[in-house]
């Protein structure tokens, strides 16, 4: 499943270097939405492993302060189309 960084206009800076409150992963699965993706597999498993070895913030070449993204959206997407 392919995932993408959305940011809110008032949080994005030059370089790539986002603020924080508004950096969000979602999903794309018709890999239709515009920016750079990263590809997951379809489990909470795996999500939790991209989380924890901070895979999203190189794949998809973003800073982000602490290295929090908020990927709420990519788990609830994973929680109502798995079977874990």
């Amino acid at each position: 499943m392919r995932v993408v960084l959305t940011v809110a206009e008032s949080e994005s800076r030059p370089g790539g270097v986002a603020s924080g409150a508004g950096v969000q992963v979602r999903p794309d699965p018709r890999c239709r939405l515009p920016g750079r993706g990263a590809w997951l597999h379809v489990s909470l498993e795996c999500l939790d492993q991209a989380i924890r070895r901070r895979a999203f913030t190189r794949a998809l070449r973003v800073e982000v302060p602490g290295n929090r993204l908020d990927c709420d959206l990519v788990r609830e997407y994973l929680s109502a189309h798995t079977t874990e």
